[in-house]
């Protein structure tokens, strides 16, 4: 345990402008780091065998971290130094930067799946982690997502999906050209949740789902691309009323997955 003073600190880098979020996304992915936030999403990660870099704390959370450090320095600072180097005021405890892991092959990470969701280009990080914490919940074996979709190990993510970011095996899709023959190698149907005069409604396809099948999701504003569209073996919808046509992506991929469970 390491007492620090200064926020200015160079130890303290890690942790540094936590609000600014144009600069994590490059900052945490380039330097393989994430960072965890509170000493349950901190545990989660452990147990996922992710392993800690370092961890900060204030002084009245110091014993909920102590077994969860490991070999890692353990920070120990005041309130005050903690909201000036993260830039809001730390109120879960406990942060610990985190070492990214090496990312699995798309044909790892779907090998046996039954259900996997596949999300593409989506940018919120909320959406992002409750997507997992849907794919988590209603049984997906996988969550497959985009070059361009939110990095669900940054820290709202993490937070927002309740920790079912280390539970869920995931990992990146190279662009359609190519991700499409990998998918369809796996022996899973591509099935694109979309509006279409063409669409199928979910429950007519849950009722004669094909046995293994890949969720496509597409981005908040547009949906899915021309090209994911392109490469779908089906489109889906889910029937709406109320003169409402969508859901929220995250919702959508909730009730999607409970049909298809």
């Amino acid at each position: 345990m390491i007492r620090i003073d200064n926020p200015d600190d160079p130890r303290l880098s890690d942790y540094r402008d936590l609000t600014d979020v144009a600069l994590r996304r490059v900052l945490e992915p380039a330097g393989g780091l994430y960072i965890a936030e509170s000493a349950k999403v901190i545990g989660r990660a452990r147990a996922a065998g992710h392993r800690p870099r370092s961890v900060l704390v204030q002084e009245k959370w110091l014993d909920d971290v102590t077994d969860l450090a490991g070999d890692a320095p353990v920070y120990v600072v005041s309130d005050a130094v903690a909201e000036a180097l993260t830039g809001y005021a730390v109120h879960r405890g406990a942060l610990a930067a985190m070492h990214r892991p090496a990312a699995a092959s798309v044909a790892e990470v779907v090998d046996g799946a039954r259900l996997v969701l596949v999300l593409e280009d989506i940018v919120d990080h909320t959406n992002v982690g409750a997507a997992f914490r849907a794919a988590a919940g209603l049984g997906a074996d996988a969550v497959l997502i985009s070059d361009r979709c939110a990095d669900p190990l940054y820290r709202r993510s993490v937070r927002v999906s309740m920790g079912t970011v280390f539970q869920v095996p995931w990992t990146r899709l190279p662009a359609w050209p190519e991700a499409a023959p990998l998918l369809r190698e796996a022996g899973l149907h591509l099935a694109a949740l979309a509006l279409s005069d063409d669409a199928v409604a979910l429950d007519d396809f849950a009722a004669t789902r094909p046995d293994r099948v890949a969720l496509l999701m597409g981005t908040e504003g547009d949906g899915l691309s021309r090209r994911a569209l392109a490469a779908a073996d089906t489109i889906v919808t889910i029937p709406m009323a109320g003169g409402v046509d969508s859901l929220n992506v995250a919702a959508a991929a909730a009730v999607a997955l409970w049909a298809l469970r």
